[in-house]
């Protein structure tokens, strides 16, 4: 499900749109020699073909989420990392403190790394940087409303402030939508990304939505890149992907479908599965008739069988959720979902005046970008229909539809969204998605209760005091039934003769030092 503010400007994307990010990841290895054979060496210098989910909309505009089409590709970096624990880690910066003002943070830069135009990188470059993405009319979600301002602290740092004491700043440093580009790039509209960026990989050549082509940064700070060129071709349609992955077309291939998946566990493919932070959830809209009534949301929430959902209709490549987090956070839920109850369904909808005489008909949207949403979308469909409601499924564009979305012009939408994907702490997608200021919240969800559960989450910088915020705020959604979370699921695949791939949950890399080409 995408995150974005409210009506912003056509240019910018939805994470929805942002590939890899998984509830369940799945990368499809070929065993070493793969399918044909092959001695599984790496190729010096080789070549990798990538068949990338999602085209960039907005010139790759990094305050946009074209941000992370360029940080996996390998062309832009932030200052901070994040690891496996969502916890920050060194990247352009190498240490970092809070302030005694607590509104400043100083960060120290890496030294001797510089962009891939020769420019070096400094604090003033930094800051220029940041004041950018902080300044341009729809901030992205991870800075939006910080009143964030940057200042070079000599050569070698920055300081950073916020309006009001930021405990997670430096996570929000994290995010694609920071990185940091050369001075020289803030001369065009949107800021050029080609020889800009500080990452393993340089843009040489751009051909629109269709392709790009990359060639390795000899000058990267880090590993060397084992890969010498890159072309990342941008296919919309799912089986499209499968097909040039088993065609040989593609060595790495996002987002298959989970039919396609499951044909790439034999003739030398390893099929390799982590959690990952993201859920496919069918939002309801509560602005208006019929989902205003809660009697009608828990009505949908008892229809629907979400662990038939998961292992039937997803064939077992889907984890059926119980609540908005799942297995890939340590404060999401490990229970299995409640199982499905119709004739209570039906019940509550007789409470809320819908029978056999008055059925309540409504209209569920979903986008096929994601190959498991039109499928979800179906079993869902035929679930609601035994508890007696009709619903029109209607699959089109996300990108088209949402400012009716946003607008809450719409009965019920089915999308997936990465809980972690803007910044790795979930107190970001609570308050966008569901806060009653939140800029995303397609629920139309407010409860005064819920918003004063979230406001510790301003000043505590304790992990684990977030993470009770975060399981509490969870628990509420679902007594509140605020929309239905149904599975965490996606899916990535890897072709023949690729060494160096690793699942990123949190959807920032693909291309690294490390990948490469093999024999």
């Amino acid at each position: 499900m995408p995150a974005e503010p409210a009506v912003v400007p056509p240019r910018r994307r939805s994470p929805v749109r942002v590939a890899a990010a998984l509830a369940v990841s799945t990368a499809i290895l070929t065993a070493c020699g793969g399918p044909g054979g092959g001695t599984g060496q790496v190729v010096p210098d080789g070549t990798l073909t990538l068949a990338m989910a999602f085209a960039p909309a907005a010139g790759y505009a990094v305050d946009t989420d074209d941000a992370f089409v360029v940080s996996q590709l390998g062309v832009t970096e932030s200052l901070v990392a994040s690891g496996p624990d969502g916890q920050p880690r060194p990247a352009l910066a190498t240490a970092w403190e809070q302030q005694s003002d607590a509104r400043t943070w100083r960060f120290e830069l890496r030294p001797g790394v510089t962009f891939q135009n020769g420019e070096p990188l400094t604090g003033q470059a930094v800051a220029t940087a940041l004041n950018h993405v902080a300044g341009v009319e729809a901030p992205p979600r991870a800075v939006k409303g910080t009143g964030l301002q940057a200042a070079a602290d000599g050569g070698a740092a920055v300081r950073v402030t916020t309006t009001a004491p930021d405990p997670i700043l430096p996570l929000r440093l994290s995010s694609a939508n920071t990185a940091i580009l050369a001075p020289s790039a803030y001369g065009a509209t949107p800021p050029s990304v080609q020889g800009t960026g500080t990452g393993p990989m340089t843009i040489t050549e751009l051909n629109g939505t269709q392709s790009v082509t990359l060639q390795r940064n000899d000058t990267y700070w880090g590993e060397r890149p084992q890969a010498a060129t890159v072309t990342a071709n941008f296919v919309p349609d799912p089986a499209a992907r499968a097909l040039a992955l088993r065609a040989g077309d593609a060595d790495i291939a996002q987002e298959l479908p989970e039919s396609s998946a499951l044909e790439f566990t034999g003739d030398g493919y390893t099929n390799e599965t982590v959690p990952a932070p993201r859920t496919a959830s069918l939002m309801l809209n509560q602005s208006r008739p019929p989902f205003a009534d809660v009697r009608v949301r828990q009505a949908v929430t008892a229809a629907i069988d979400r662990t038939a959902l998961g292992e039937q209709a997803l064939a077992g490549s889907a984890i059926p959720a119980s609540e908005l987090f799942g297995p890939a956070v340590a404060w999401g839920s490990q229970e299995a979902p409640p199982p499905a109850d119709p004739a209570r369904a039906r019940a509550l909808l007789a409470e809320a005046g819908y029978d056999a005489g008055n059925p309540l008909r409504v209209e569920l949207g979903t986008y096929s970008t994601r190959a498991e949403l039109p499928t979800l979308a179906t079993a869902v469909q035929q679930m609601l229909r035994e508890a007696g409601i009709e619903a029109t499924i209607r699959v089109g564009d996300y990108d088209a539809r949402e400012p009716d979305l946003l607008a809450g012009n719409y009965d019920m939408y089915l999308g997936s969204r990465s809980y972690l994907l803007d910044v790795p702490d979930a107190g970001a997608t609570l308050t966008s998605d569901y806060g009653c200021e939140g800029s995303y919240n397609i629920n139309r969800y407010c409860s005064p209760e819920f918003d004063a559960l979230l406001a510790p989450l301003a000043t505590v910088t304790d992990p684990a005091a977030r993470q009770d915020v975060f399981r509490q705020a969870a628990a509420k959604l679902n007594d509140d039934a605020v929309g239905v979370p149904l599975v965490h699921t996606s899916a990535n695949g890897v072709g023949s003769r690729v060494a160096g791939y690793t699942v990123d949950p949190l959807a920032k890399t693909l291309v690294v030092p490390g990948l490469a080409k093999t024999e």
